[in-house]
């Protein structure tokens, strides 16, 4: 699984090219897992007191995944954490006692209209997870939420459920970040009951303009009737994106032919909601 663009393969490859640095720290290889992450818990308490770890849970959803090495600084545990599903640009350590080189709270992304602040530090309740915080602040508003990672075991079922459970999200995205995490170029789109006018927004941002457009996929779904300055926006983003020619575009239109079959959208939104319905 190293199609590197979901949190599963993304992590995957991380600890593939982690490997090959063992050799010069001895152990790190053996310390590195890949961990299995609980996203938006609404009862953090009542989660981590149900059992030692998530088999005690009922329904574990477990959305998402990270790379975690398992530390020790001079007898004292903790965890180094990384990210690249969510497109992280800095490693997290999480210490027990939560002193140095603990991370602490820090900004994880920051745009004119909305602050991201993270923060990680090991459940008080039950220290094989790690409560992962985030603050989203929009003006005046603030949102919070918690989600929880189980870092005392890998997670070996990434693929059957992390990576299953993600092809039936009924929001889908591809996304490119600049080393220091910023979003530079992508596309989004909902995956919504009627798809005869299902739209998609296409971006770029070079740090000076940001452009957004959003198009109708029904336009897509012959690409050589493709408007040229159309196609020639779609190279740029997909130049950043890091695709080969005409690749975002070839994407674009199976998309386009895909979401055109009402029947298999149905299905797709009824397998998603029977899974929010099960972890509610």
């Amino acid at each position: 699984m190293r199609r590197k663009k979901t949190c599963v393969g993304l992590a995957m490859e991380l600890i593939s090219r982690w490997r090959a640095l063992d050799a010069e720290f001895p152990g790190l290889d053996s310390a590195t897992s890949l961990v299995s992450c609980e996203e938006a818990v609404l009862d953090v308490r009542e989660y981590v007191t149900l059992g030692e770890g998530p088999n005690s849970v009922e329904y574990a959803e477990k959305e998402h995944v990270l790379v975690c090495v398992q530390l020790d600084v001079d007898g004292r545990p903790g965890v180094l954490l990384a990210d690249p599903g969510y497109h992280l640009s800095r490693l997290i350590i999480v210490m027990h006692d939560q002193l140095y080189p603990h991370t602490g709270w820090f900004t994880q992304s920051e745009e004119p209209s909305c602050l991201k602040d993270y923060e990680y530090s090991c459940n008080p309740q039950n220290s094989k997870y790690v409560e992962w915080r985030e603050r989203v602040t929009r003006g005046t508003a603030i949102k919070c939420q918690t989600s929880l990672i189980y870092v005392a075991q890998p997670f070996l079922d990434c693929i059957p459920i992390t990576e299953k459970r993600n092809l039936v999200y009924n929001f889908k995205s591809l996304l490119a970040r600049d080393p220091k995490g910023r979003l530079v170029a992508g596309m989004y789109f909902p995956v919504g009951g009627n798809m005869e006018n299902a739209t998609f927004t296409i971006f770029t941002d070079n740090g000076v303009e940001k452009r957004r457009t959003k198009y109708k996929f029904d336009a897509f779904r012959d690409p050589d009737n493709v408007h040229p300055s159309i196609v020639e926006e779609l190279e740029h983003c997909s130049e950043k994106l890091r695709f080969k020619k005409r690749e975002l575009l070839v994407i674009i239109s199976k998309l386009a032919n895909i979401l055109s079959n009402q029947s298999f959208v149905e299905q797709v939104l009824e397998i998603n909601d029977d899974i929010c319905r099960m972890y509610l």
